[in-house]
């Protein structure tokens, strides 16, 4: 007889966007996993994290379409009548807290279905980042309101270790990349040269005022060339794209395959770096999903703010001391002083430094 499937528990999980806060939802939903195996949790979400959730268990995921299907007000009361066709849900986590999600766990509410939503901390982020009587001291991290917005559902939990490697890893990289520039990318853990190091390099952030300036870039990627490391840069589609591969040509040993792989094919690539650097972004985010090393340069935006990459040593994050920091949580604010001192202060030695360290 085929299992009554009324009789599964299932919890109903909203995270929209971004992508690097979609990525701190993995550790937490495995770590959800592990303690709960009897429960279904079906993953909302842009259709960017499928692959990101697809290796954990007992995770459904459910796409989301804004720009279509779920568009406006009428979108989301459709997409409210499709969970609600699927349930019935023991609970509602909300993960976003954003207008779309309280449309959505209002209408959930009112069909008597429990909700619960993260706290997401504005008023402290408010007073790290203003101007004076700053209050500088670090906030609950990110992963751990997710965590604790699990726990106000009913279902508290330790985080355990995430195996990011062996999740998004493979041992054969040679059947993942088609081309042999491709293939050559994949293999660079059997490098020629044992002293240097498989970097990835991901110069680029959302907003202007995360991104260290492209000359202090150019010039630590001139050293690292030097040294005869082999560079992976990474980057997104279009304009970013461009510049990166304007940046590979110039160099013996670089590469990129912006806007050329899946989601799944771009966590495997970095499962295989040695270091990861990267602005406070979300190919952060995803190398800690990896399982990689990130080095992570912070300019107007502080790990303080709880966006810091999930298990990474916070002696790899490298910024400036400056009164002024951090003037903002997301990075889309102009530099308070005029100078950009946050970032123009960091020199690519400090980043040769981090990566010599260990």
């Amino acid at each position: 007889m085929s299992e009554d499937v009324t009789h599964i528990k299932k919890i109903l999980v909203f995270r929209f966007s971004a992508l690097g806060d979609v990525a701190m939802t993995v550790p937490v939903l495995w770590s959800f996993s592990q303690r709960y195996h009897e429960y279904e949790v079906w993953f909302v979400s842009r259709p960017f994290a499928k692959d990101m959730v697809a290796p954990l268990p007992n995770i459904h995921f459910f796409p989301l379409s804004l720009k279509e299907r779920h568009k406006g007000l009428a979108g989301l009361f459709r997409l409210y009548r499709e969970l609600r066709n699927n349930g019935p849900w023991e609970v509602v986590v909300d993960l976003h807290s954003v207008l779309r999600t309280h449309v959505l766990t209002t209408l959930f509410r009112i069909s008597g279905t429990r909700v619960a939503r993260i706290n997401k901390g504005r008023k402290e982020k408010k007073a790290l980042t203003r101007k004076s009587n700053k209050i500088f001291k670090p906030l609950q991290s990110t992963i751990s309101r997710y965590q604790t917005t699990f726990k106000k559902a009913g279902f508290p939990f330790e985080m355990v270790p995430f195996p990011g490697k062996e999740l998004f890893g493979t041992k054969q990289p040679n059947d993942l990349f088609a081309s042999d520039k491709q293939q050559e990318a994949a293999s660079a853990p059997s490098r020629e040269n044992p002293a240097g190091f498989t970097i990835g390099v991901a110069p680029f952030a959302k907003h202007n005022w995360k991104m260290w300036p492209e000359e202090k870039m150019w010039n630590l990627l001139c050293i690292l060339d030097k040294e005869d490391n082999r560079i992976i840069l990474f980057g997104g589609r279009g304009e970013e794209q461009e510049k990166l591969e304007e940046w590979a040509a110039n160099f013996k040993k670089a590469s990129t395959f912006a806007g050329q792989l899946s989601m799944r094919e771009e966590l495997q690539l970095m499962s295989q770096l040695d270091v990861m650097i990267s602005m406070d972004s979300a190919n952060m985010h995803l190398a800690s999903l990896a399982g990689t090393r990130v080095i992570s340069i912070w300019g107007a935006t502080h790990p303080f703010a709880g966006f810091y990459g999930y298990g990474q040593s916070p002696d790899d994050a490298v910024q400036i001391d400056l009164e002024c920091r951090p003037c903002s949580v997301f990075g889309n604010k102009p530099c308070h002083r005029g100078d950009f001192a946050c970032m123009m202060n960091i020199t690519p030695e400090m980043i040769l430094h981090k990566i010599k360290a260990k």
